[in-house]
């Protein structure tokens, strides 16, 4: 039944219950008490942010009387105007007090007078809008005129001073870089008192010190700053060895495999190369993009091709993928996933030019590798290989020292130990230093080094040692002399092979990223037929299809006969991932398949036709997937069509079964 408008009622306008000016200062009053519940910054510049904040109390005890006050109901529009501007200030004074609790405490010290002239500018401005707020046109109490005129009265006295006894640190600390500078080791002593005033009492505080410093680097625009900061850098990890090196942990992680090995990265995030989390995503000349350090390897190698597309490079220039980068950071943030971001500051060859930096390194490896060789037990050396480790992973610089002060030598006699924290430590340790191009000559001819990391990829006490032997193997194989010695090296070819097909995930991976490297020889692949690389990439498929697939196809691609009649029990295994998989894993299957039939002939070509289903399975990847894999399941599609044309020898009634009509085959689920 129809109901006639007149018979409801009107609608009534919804109206708010409380002023537009009332909400302001409620607002204020809130951020004016969070403000003044902030803890002064304790280690420097304690009085300066302490007056203020006692300056944001008497502002909030004036706030909660105009809130409270019956008599107070309507304000003039330059009070308004006042009270939005100090909720500006007070945000702007909460801001700076959590920035310099939450920073860095050195460089804070650094540049305690430019900060101690905001504490004065932001006092200058909360006294100017006390002094203009029209006391007169609002009714106060005269308790609360009282407060007024304290405020005024308080904030005429502030200057922009900073206590003696910050500037004296400040200038300890000035001191001791410029020592460093001239090669001259800082008193322990001496080191203490300055840390212990700044509240950096163990190895963690400085810890995060260190990361604090880092990050201010990468956002710092200044040539002049971003060099005093890149000093305090080492001035830090110089005393972190020093003073608190003993109370350091045995184990510091190459990545964290705490929760993350439940963790998928995302196939954008990882490197096609290493196929491991990218930390810097630059882009080739092909418009694909690489982890910078991969990408390097690839082209000092000797290729001169993209290794995804297999198009030739134009240049060899890396763009930065930002975008990309930042994608990355945010998600390991959300994941708890450390992001070791890339180096400091390098010149050509990899290692930084700060004087500072580079002599307080050579101190700290020289305290490290002294220590270590003294060590009266392995779980005492343990502790500060764990620190060269640690060191190891930071830069080029402190890579380049390491093994200047002889300490390679000295990790092979702890690759042996019967401690498994100290043999992670040492292996992962050569593991960083062969980051470094200049290292790896020294890796391959220091006596007893490349047998060592051998020997832990058979025989490591843990995975975690297995694995970074292998990731080790894999990085000496950037240079391709490197890489035919190591895959003529049986021990190395079956350590890799039973680290791939036993292993835990992370260390499946370092497996066959060095696998895959090593199959870039033909001889090398010989070998790795011989062992069963065909059989163990197709178990590997079933956990990590886009790792296992991806060396199927390099071992196709350079194996010829004996790695096409190895692969051809797996064709069935590949069009399922080239249906269900990832676009990445799908382009590396319709490239597999591409290659074991054009080398394989009639007989491959047969058994990839009888499969149900397989062109509508075809027609999705070339819909949908990556550039370069439409391109290859379009050529794969092309085969088909001439097999059953008859051109690849006489076509069978299966295939014409199968395949005839798009509406009534392509629905068939594929058999495993």
């Amino acid at each position: 039944m129809a109901v006639s408008p007149e018979i409801l009622p009107p609608k009534k306008k919804r109206t708010s219950s409380m002023s537009s000016e009332e909400r302001l200062l409620r607002s204020l009053l809130l951020r004016s008490r969070e403000t003044s519940c902030l803890n002064p910054i304790p280690f420097v510049l304690n009085r300066n942010s302490n007056s203020i904040i006692r300056k944001t109390k008497l502002l909030t005890l004036l706030l909660e009387d105009l809130v409270t006050d019956p008599d107070v109901t309507c304000f003039p529009a330059s009070a308004v105007l006042c009270f939005e501007e100090l909720f500006i200030v007070l945000q702007s004074v909460k801001t700076l007090i959590e920035d310099c609790c939450n920073g860095s405490k050195l460089w804070l010290l650094i540049q305690q007078q430019s900060v101690a002239n905001k504490f004065l500018e932001l006092t200058v401005d909360l006294s100017t809008l006390i002094d203009i707020f029209p006391v007169k046109e609002v009714i106060l109490s005269q308790d609360v005129e009282e407060i007024v005129n304290l405020i005024r009265k308080q904030c005429s006295k502030t200057v922009a001073s900073v206590d003696e006894k910050d500037i004296n640190l400040r200038a300890d600390v000035l001191q001791k870089l410029d020592r460093i500078k001239s090669e001259i080791v800082p008193q322990q002593s001496k080191l203490k008192e300055i840390f212990t005033r700044l509240q950096m009492n163990d190895s963690a505080s400085c810890t995060d010190e260190i990361q604090i410093l880092e990050e201010k680097v990468r956002n710092q625009g200044d040539e002049k700053s971003k060099a005093e900061i890149v000093s305090l850098i080492g001035l830090v990890r110089y005393a972190k060895c020093v003073l608190y090196g003993e109370s350091s942990p045995g184990i510091i992680p190459r990545r964290k495999k705490s929760n993350s090995m439940d963790i998928t990265i995302p196939s954008d995030f990882r490197c096609p190369i290493s196929l491991d989390l990218m930390r810097e995503p630059v882009v080739v000349s092909t418009g694909q993009t690489y982890d910078r350090a991969s990408i390097h390897l690839w082209i000092e190698s000797g290729h001169t091709t993209c290794p995804k597309t297999g198009q030739t490079l134009d240049h060899t220039e890396m763009i930065p993928n930002y975008a990309l980068r930042n994608l990355i950071v945010m998600w390991c943030r959300e994941h708890r996933i450390p992001f070791e971001s890339t180096e400091i500051k390098e010149n050509v060859n990899g290692v930084t030019t700060n004087k500072t930096l580079i002599e307080a390194t050579k101190m700290t490896v020289s305290f490290l590798i002294e220590k270590a060789r003294a060590a009266q037990s392995l779980e005492m050396a343990n502790r500060f290989v764990s620190e060269l480790r640690a060191l190891a992973k930071t830069d080029s610089n402190s890579r380049a020292c390491i093994a200047e002060a002889d300490g390679l030598p000295l990790l092979v006699k702890f690759l042996g130990s019967e401690h498994p924290s100290l043999q992670v430590n040492a292996v992962t340790t050569i593991l960083n230093l062969s980051i470094l191009e200049g290292n790896k000559t020294k890796i391959v001819e220091t006596d007893g080094v490349l047998n060592g990391v051998i020997e832990v990829l058979r025989t490591g006490a843990t995975w975690e040692a297995k694995g970074n032997a292998a990731a080790t193997i894999f990085s000496l194989t950037g240079v391709h002399a490197y890489r035919k010695k190591l895959g003529r090296k049986t021990r190395v070819i079956k350590g890799l092979m039973e680290l791939a097909k036993d292993g835990p995930i992370s260390s499946k991976r370092d497996a066959l990223v060095a696998i895959l490297n090593l199959a870039g020889d033909r001889e090398t692949v010989g070998k790795l037929l011989e062992v069963g690389v065909v059989e163990m990439a197709s178990e590997v498929m079933d956990g990590l299809p886009e790792e296992g697939v991806t060396v199927l196809e390099a071992v196709v691609k350079k194996g010829g006969l004996a790695a096409i009649t190895a692969a051809f029990h797996v064709i069935r295994k590949l069009v399922t991932i080239l249906r269900e998989g990832t676009e990445r894993a799908q382009e590396s299957a319709a490239a597999t398949l591409v290659n074991i039939c054009q080398k394989g002939g009639l007989e491959i070509v047969s058994e990839l036709a009888a499969i149900p289903g397989i062109e509508r399975v075809i027609w999705e990847v070339m819909g949908m997937g990556t550039g370069r894999g439409r391109r290859k399941a379009a050529t794969l599609l092309r085969i088909l069509r001439r097999w059953a044309a008859g051109l690849y020898g006489n076509a069978t009634a299966a295939y014409t079964t199968t395949n005839s009509g798009s509406t009534t085959t392509t629905g068939v689920v594929l058999r495993g």
